[in-house]
This record gives C-alpha cells, structure tokens and sequence, in this order.
C-alpha cells in the first residue's frame, strides 16, 4: 500500500500535489487546538480540507461563490451562538481556523495561496496564547517549517520542483534568519510578556483556599510539576520539606477555610523566632490559582519575584497581591528550626478553638472522654495520645477513600474517625484538629506541599501536585504553634521518604511499566530535564537575566541603555555583514560556468570555435568534425560532462579532475601539431 501510495503521489499533477501538501500543513497546525476549539468548529474544519483534498486529487472544480458565502455565514452564527460575541480570544481563533480552511476552497491563484500562508502563521501565534510548553513549541517549529516550504514552491511555478529541495532551500532560509531571531530574544527590552493572556489560561488542579474531605485527594491524582526547588548549599531532609499553603482555621462542617480576607497592603505582622543556620533555596514555580507562594517552611525574607508584591501573613502564608498565573522564579531562604506563635491574639485563639454545634458529635464525645481520662495533660501530651490513637486504631491511608457525608452531611469527621477509618491526609489533618479543638486545643488545618522527588533532575528537586499535602498545628501556651503530621501517625513513609501514594498510570505508562520500571522513569526524567531547561532559559528568560548577560560580557554597571545600545549595534553590525554577502553573492560566479570558461579556453587554444551558449554536447559533435581522431579523447570528456551536467544523474557539482584532464589533454594536442623542436 505504502508503495501504491508513492507511486500515485509522484505521478500528480503539480498544482494536485502541492495543494495536498499545503493542506497537510493546514492539519498539523490546526491540531493542537482541537481540544480548545468547539466541536462544530473542528468538525466544519475537517470536512473542508478532506473536501479541497478530494478536489485535489481529482482536480476537480472548485466550489462556487454562494457556497462559501453559506459557509461563512453558518461559521460566524455558529461561533456567535457558542460565545455570544464575535471579539476576543476564544472567538477570534475560532473565526480564524474556520476562515483558513475555508479559504483553500477557493485556492485559484497563487495570491490566494499567500493568503492561506499568512493565516497559517497568524493561527501559529494563537497556540501561544493557550501554552508555551515545549511541546508545542517543538510543534509549531515544525509548522513554520511547512508553510515556509509551501512559500518555497509557490515562488517556484516552472517546472517539478521536489519537496525535498523546496524543504531544505526553506531550512536553509530559517537557519540564516535565526541569529537574528536568538539576537532580538536576548537583548530586545522585556516589556511584559510577549505572549498569553494570563487571566485565560492556568492550571486545573492545585491548591485551594477551601477544603473539604476529598479536595486534597483530588489534586493528589495529578502527577503535573507544581513548583522545582534548587538547594544551594544543603538538602533538608524529607521530613523538613514542607512547602506552607493556605492555613485553613474556619470550619463550618462541611468546609475549611482561610480566616477573614487580608490584602498584601497591610496586616498584622508574624510572631516568629528562628535559630539555626539558614538554607538557601531557588524555586521555579509553575502558574497556580492562588495569590499565594507556596514557600519552604519557614522562609523569613519576601523573594524578588517579578513585579509580584510579596507579604507574609501572621500565619507564615506568604501571600501576593494578585493570582500567580505565569510562571515565576526566585530566590529564598529559609530556617527549618522555628518557633511562632507564642504571643497569639486572642481573637486567633477563639478562632482556632471554634467547632460548629451539632456536627460529628461522636468524635466530640470521644475527644471530650480522652480529655477526662487525662484531665492534667498539656496540648502537646494530649497530641501524642491522639497520634498514638492513629497509629494502633487500625487506620488505613488510602488514595481512594471514597465519599463521605453521603447520608448525613453533619457527620463526616464522625464517619471517617469511628467507622470507616479509610482517609487521605486531609482526612487525618481534619479530623485531629477537630479532636484537639474538642478538647479545648486551638488548632488548625496548613495545606500545601510536602516532599520532593527523590532524585534531582538537571539539579532540580521537583514537586508534584501529587505532593500536596494537609497536615495540622496545634497551640501551646509559651511554645506558641507546632507542626503535627498525623499522616506520619499511619503512613510514615510518606513523610520521612517523600513516598507519595500514586494514580493509577495511564494505558502508555502501564505498557511500559510493565516492560523496564527503570526505562519509564528514565525517559521521564530526560523528559522532565528538557522541559526544565526550556523553562529556565526560555520562559523565564527576565529582564534581570538580559542584565545579567550585559555583566558576564563586561559591561561593569548594564543598564537599559546600554542594552538598547548593544542591540543597535549587534542589528547594524549583522545588516552590514548581509550587504558585504549580498554585494559578493553578485559577482560570485556559478562553478559549472566558470568550468564551461576553462572547456572553452582549451578548445579555442587547438582551434576550435566554442561559443557561451553552446552546450557540451554541440561542441563534442564539433570536436569529432574538425579534429577527427585526434580529437577522440576531448570529445569524449565533453560527452561526460554533458550527462553530469544534465543527464538524469546530473552531478551536484563540477567534476574538477575532468576539468584538468581536458586541459591537459588539449596541451598535448597543441605540441602533437606544432611537431618536434627544430623542425
């Protein structure tokens, strides 16, 4: 079939076979949007390049006029009936894809064919406003490089051009345009971002203000990158990463969530102590739903990131003052040895002691039995006995828990801590602190992200979605807050080795897996490396960086004009290079010519007339009439440089030794006629 197909491809009329070729590209183009465009928009898309194929292939008439204005108008109604409006992002690229298709139905000239091309490279800056992963990056070069290669033979009308020749003259073309294209990213001013409407686009999962008995278990069955930390000096142990989240204090029963709303315009400021050595850090931070950087406990010092004004909450969150919807990377540090807390408001101790009445009476009765069996104990005594209730109580820690509160919404921490006992860890963090608060303990709920994967890639330790995580901290008068784990109470291995509990693998991943384990994580740690490279010198490639760059080539004090100067100059300096090139690539002369010049000679030098536009197979034929059988070898050469200069098996370049060889073929020819000396 493979073979059936070549054969019918290459015996296609020229127009047929460059018009599938441009559609091919129309399709690969179009593609990573399906799962952004509507349905009717994908399927009106595939019906009009499969149509213009047919028509290509049985060069067939194109559709009239009244056709496409049908069509347009059922796309703009249909595009109006799905967002309401015809501006904006969403409906804009709708439009455009509707409309590029549409456009090859009525492919009739070559200035309707620039058409398709321009729309082509504008519907590859759309892909851009949706991701600027490197799979799509990677994607959209190739793209480029088709509707360049389509550009190629437009501009190539005589004659059966290959697309194996129009593909590399377009390569070629690319690669010469590429210094200037590496030369603007590096040192052309960052204004802003040059792509992305982040109010658009982010993530699906992560971290949430809000939480109820699932949510966490939810964003833990998402194995995407949340954030990739870089320790300079000293790697924390598992059991010290742990990545603050919102601090959830408020429950209603059904949800926890933050305290009052605090703007990064002003609050109370945190009470707390370090000691210790600190640890330096850098993280990358992928786009999240949050205003919040979820940084290593505790960080002390607001990182430099971005145009992003950076506060700490009295509650250790750091917080922004807008969403973080692009990725970000910055430097911090941090003290793993702290204390917070100690002199707490009283309003955040009532806060932190409130239980809504009436829900999950039973674990209320067994927190206030615990509570008059040990009527003396302290909160951190009272802590250890509900930790060693966790550890002995036969609790099971479980990705798939299944629901709670399906009979009786009230009764959810009651359902989990006296029945079922099958939790995620925000089950345990729930269901500790609402037994502390029973026993007159302030506490609450942390979220964020514990843990790393075990092993660096390119010098990154990565944190996954899979790491989030909900742990508790109670208060003790003079000691102020303290971490409690309970998921360490039933699960140690999840704290003290990052050992996460994993989503099932997809059908790929579970093929693979079951081959070579080790050749899935390897693929998926080069995998991941790349991605990581191209986010650290590419995405996040800043306007400190461009400064930076200024430095590392001398400048001692870069500033911005210094860097627009440096441009002007590099740009001078390349435009002078191409015209230097352009002037030469004039007066270069084509080595097939210059080797016609040196044939010539030698044939004028034994007398034979040889003319600029005569070919060498005219001037074998005259060779062999005027020399005879002297001329035999000269007329033989010219033979062979006929078919290597136009045979079907025409040479790519000049046969140097044939030229030579002629030369000194007619040398020897001029002394055989001159005779001996002397004579």
């Amino acid at each position: 079939m493979a073979l059936t197909l070549a054969r019918r491809w290459r015996h296609l009329p020229r127009d047929s076979r460059d018009t599938l070729f441009l559609l091919g590209v129309i399709a690969w183009t179009v593609l990573p949007h399906v799962s952004h465009l509507p349905l009717w928009c994908t399927m009106l898309t595939a019906v009009m390049l499969l149509w213009r194929m047919q028509l290509a292939v049985v060069n067939g008439p194109l559709p009239g006029r009244w056709w496409l204005i049908v069509i347009l108008l059922m796309a703009a109604g249909l595009t109006l009936w799905t967002y309401r409006t015809l501006l904006g992002k969403e409906p804009g690229v709708t439009m455009a894809v509707a409309l590029m298709a549409m456009k090859t139905l009525e492919l009739r000239a070559r200035r309707d064919a620039f058409v398709v091309f321009f729309l082509g490279f504008f519907i590859v800056l759309t892909h851009f406003l949706y991701s600027q992963s490197l799979f799509v990056a990677a994607a959209m070069l190739v793209s480029v490089w088709g509707l360049l290669t389509a550009l190629v033979l437009a501009h190539m009308p005589v004659g059966q051009p290959g697309l194996r020749q129009a593909g590399a003259l377009a390569m070629r073309t690319a690669l010469l345009g590429a210094p200037i294209m590496v030369l603007l990213f590096a040192l052309f001013p960052r204004v802003g971002p040059l792509w992305g409407m982040p109010r658009d686009s982010g993530p699906t999962t992560g971290l949430s203000n809000l939480m109820r008995m699932g949510s966490i278990t939810e964003v833990a069955q998402d194995d995407a990158v949340a954030l990739r930390v870089r320790f300079r000096d000293r790697v924390p142990a598992p059991q010290a990463q742990y990545f603050r989240g919102p601090v959830l204090s408020i429950f209603d029963g059904r949800e926890w969530r933050q305290s009052r709303p605090w703007s990064p315009r002003g609050g109370q400021a945190a009470d707390l102590r370090v000691q210790g050595r600190p640890l330096h850090y850098e993280m990358t931070l992928e786009p999240q739903r949050l205003s919040m950087l979820p940084l290593l406990e505790t960080s002390v010092v607001a990182p430099l990131a971005d145009d992003y004004r950076v506060l700490m909450r009295a509650d250790l969150q750091w917080v922004t003052d807008r969403a973080v919807l692009e990725r970000l990377r910055f430097e911090a540090e941090a003290f793993t040895d702290f204390r917070h807390g100690i002199a707490e408001p009283e309003s955040v101790l009532r806060e932190a002691l409130a239980l809504p009445p009436g829900f999950n009476p039973g674990t209320v009765a067994w927190a206030t039995a615990l509570r008059q069996r040990q009527p003396s104990a302290d909160a951190q005594a009272l802590a250890q006995a509900v930790m060693a209730h966790i550890r002995t109580g036969g609790y099971t820690y479980t990705l798939a828990p299944g629901p709670y509160g399906e009979t009786d919404p009230g009764t959810t921490v009651d359902e989990f801590w006296l029945d079922r006992k099958l939790g995620f860890c925000e089950h345990f963090a729930a269901a500790f602190v609402v037994v502390m608060r029973s026993m007159g303990v302030p506490a609450r709920v942390v979220t964020g992200y514990q843990g790393t994967d075990p092993q660096p890639v390119d010098g990154y330790y990565i944190v996954r979605q899979s790491h989030a995580h909900a742990w508790a901290e109670f208060w003790q008068a003079g000691i102020g807050w303290t971490r409690a784990d309970p998921t360490a109470a039933v699960a140690p291995d999840r704290i003290l080795r990052s050992r996460h509990l994993a989503p099932p693998p997809g059908l790929m991943a579970t093929a693979i897996g079951n081959v070579s384990p080790a050749l899935l994580a390897q693929w998926r740690g080069m995998w991941e490396a790349l991605n990581n490279r191209w986010n650290q010198w590419v995405l996040n490639y800043s306007r400190g960086q461009q400064l930076d760059l200024l430095k590392n080539i001398g400048f001692s004090a870069p500033s911005w004009e210094d860097l627009s100067l440096l441009l002007i100059g590099a740009l001078s300096s390349m435009a002078l290079a191409g015209a230097g090139w352009a002037w030469w690539d004039r007066r270069r002369v084509d080595p097939w010519v210059r080797q016609m010049e040196h044939i010539r000679r030698a044939l004028v030098s034994v007398g034979v007339d040889a003319r600029a536009h005569e070919p060498p197979r005219l001037l074998a034929q005259r060779v062999a009439q005027q020399l005879g059988a002297a001329g035999a070898a000269l007329a033989g050469m010219l033979q062979v440089l006929d078919l290597q200069r136009y045979g079907r098996t025409a040479a790519p370049r000049p046969d140097t030794a044939l030229t030579r060889r002629f030369a000194a073929a007619a040398r020897q020819l001029r002394r055989n006629r001159s005779g001996p000396p002397g004579l």
